[in-house]
């Protein structure tokens, strides 16, 4: 029997609050589902805080069944900076909740494609962020008995039948890796290789200090230009994006966690960790007022999180393979290993599969593979062949 779903636009506050909702109610028997803070969905479709709406537009919708109640959403999104540097032009979708039933699932996804192929563009990735790749990317396939980290997605297991259904392709693997914070794990190679780089005087290692964080940000900005900005889908950072980054960081900063290698006076490789803001979002109710965020700093001084976020790593080209990476991490652990750290645990941003090499980084650090997201593709022409996103060497 065919439901008789309605798709409609969100284009006033209550709606804004059906789109906040609808993932409260359908996880609230999830043990590990964290509701993200209302303000950080929020600002992806705020023109004047999402930087992406200088060069590119999005929209977002529920699907509402016959009595009224909504039973999924989406949101669609193109930007034109990245949309041809595709085989095809591709646009985004994203922030996909739906119940389990294929129809309705199906209405959203071809409401996104609609959409669109009315802008010109021939494919869409997703589930996506408007944004940067850093945070709600991806569709969780492995490690449901995990929390989520900071702004990353959670969802249920059924929707990978609901996307690969429709005809969504895996594009890439991102990997979500762990480790205990312990003395043991280090490969024998890399920790040679970190003893001989940590042995040359040319070489050192320093924490961030927060009475120069303009230097340490100039500094972070350096090195993931040489580092990363080769790669497919990765963009420059301007200075004030860099500022921009290090301000949002602020509330949850912790100096011992940020940790920068140079070659003389050059910048060459930083490692910026954080603790999991969410093991203290998880008792805000998605709320950031003032009560919430005396919440955050009774947590954060009280009950602190016991896990830390490595949110990017990065080494320039010219010093990759010299044991740059394990001197960072051994750098760590001259202050991880000491009694009264109160950390524990170490997840690192997701890497995806196109990057054997950091793959190869985490391995070497004794990280395993936690949790596995999925970037899937669709090609509007079903004729045209699939290709997986390519190795970066």
């Amino acid at each position: 029997m065919s439901n008789n779903y309605t798709i409609v636009e969100v284009n006033n506050p209550r709606r804004v609050k059906e789109f906040l909702m609808l993932p409260v109610r359908l996880y609230k028997d999830e043990k590990n589902f964290i509701r993200p803070l209302d303000q950080d969905i929020e600002e992806v479709f705020d023109p004047q805080k999402n930087k992406f709406f200088r060069n590119g537009e999005a929209i977002r919708w529920l699907l509402q069944d016959e009595k009224g109640q909504t039973v999924g959403r989406v949101a669609a999104f193109v930007d034109w900076k990245t949309a041809h540097k595709n085989d095809q032009p591709t646009g985004g979708m994203g922030f996909f909740e739906c119940i389990n039933d294929q129809e309705a699932a199906f209405q959203l996804f071809d409401q996104c494609k609609q959409w669109l192929e009315e802008r010109g563009l021939e494919a869409m990735d997703g589930p996506v962020n408007f944004g940067d790749r850093d945070r709600w990317w991806g569709l969780l396939v492995d490690g449901f008995e995990f929390e989520p980290n900071y702004c990353m997605p959670y969802n249920f297991p059924y929707y990978q039948n609901l996307f690969e259904a429709y005809g969504f392709r895996n594009f890439f693997n991102q990997y979500t890796y762990y480790r205990e914070i312990k003395k043991e794990g280090l490969s024998p190679v890399i920790e040679k290789k970190a003893e001989r780089v940590r042995s040359n005087p040319n070489y050192r290692f320093e924490h961030l200090d927060r009475k120069n964080l303009v230097k340490y940000t100039e500094d972070f900005r350096d090195i993931y230009n040489r580092a990363w900005s080769r790669y497919s889908g990765v963009k420059k950072i301007t200075r004030a994006h860099a500022m921009a980054l290090m301000k949002s960081l602020k509330p949850i900063l912790d100096e011992k966690l940020m940790l920068f290698a140079y070659y003389g006076d050059d910048p060459i490789a930083f490692f910026l960790m954080v603790p999991d803001a969410n093991q203290i979002v998880k008792h805000l109710n998605g709320r950031m007022n003032l009560l919430a965020k005396l919440k955050f700093l009774y947590f954060k001084k009280l009950h602190p999180p016991k896990k830390v976020l490595g949110l990017i790593f990065g080494v320039v080209p010219e010093h990759q393979g010299r044991g740059v990476e394990g001197g960072l991490v051994m750098a760590f652990g001259d202050i991880a290993l000491n009694k009264g750290f109160p950390y524990k645990d170490l997840e690192l941003n997701w890497i995806g599969d196109f990057n054997p090499t950091m793959m190869k980084v985490a391995e070497q650090i004794g990280a395993v593979i936690r949790k596995t997201h999925v970037t899937y593709r669709y090609l509007f022409d079903r004729t045209k062949p699939f290709e997986r996103e390519k190795k970066v060497s």
